[in-house]
């Protein structure tokens, strides 16, 4: 059953990401666990999509989690709530570009884990979306709240959203005391004592 199936390939997603987080923390190696999540968030989303596509057809529903989740075959043509529908070789390029922005920064900025694993999981939403555009010109959205009225969407979705919320946190709490120096050394900006950034 395919709502089953779904859930399966989510409920494994989160395990490999729990378990990358477990060794990447007890071996001091959140970057390179924090990459093999970013893989995973990529191959178990597109596995989910191709198995809706193979079982549902275009607007046809399935029964996921009763009063919470519905499967439904949606094709977005834009972004999110289908704004610049359409507008294909923009969203790439906008998309890659995001993601090549903040490959750059988790790469020469962010330390901090917290900082590498919201960047890395970003990158991987964001990869799992492209791969879709590219390809099919569209976004595969399969995941229909029951209890709101709420626009369709996607495991990346998913991981995009919880990675940015993530990312929000680190930059809010944690980026001034852990990584500004980062920024600053690779600029060469400083900041004076009242806290504007200076030359």
């Amino acid at each position: 059953m395919i709502g089953q199936q779904i859930l399966l390939y989510f409920v494994l997603l989160l395990f490999i990401i729990a378990m990358t987080v477990y060794f990447g923390v007890r071996r001091g190696q959140e970057r390179m666990f924090a990459v093999m999540a970013c893989a995973w968030v990529v191959i178990i989303d597109q596995y989910a999509k191709r198995a809706v596509v193979q079982t549902l057809a275009l607007g046809e529903t399935a029964e996921l989690l009763p009063g919470l989740l519905r499967l439904e075959r949606v094709h977005n043509y834009g972004a999110a709530w289908s704004s610049f529908s359409g507008a294909r070789w923009l969203l790439i390029g906008v998309t890659g570009v995001g993601i090549a922005a903040i490959f750059y920064l988790v790469t020469t900025v962010v330390r901090h884990p917290l900082g590498v694993w919201s960047l890395w999981l970003i990158i991987g939403g964001g990869i799992g979306n492209l791969i879709d555009r590219v390809v099919n010109g569209y976004v595969v959205d399969m995941l229909a709240t029951e209890f709101i009225n709420f626009p369709v969407f996607n495991i990346a979705d998913i991981f995009v959203t919880c990675g940015t919320a993530a990312a929000a946190v680190y930059y809010l709490k944690y980026y001034d005391k852990s990584d500004a120096k980062n920024w600053e050394n690779r600029h060469g900006t400083h900041r004076s004592d009242n806290g504007n950034r200076q030359e």
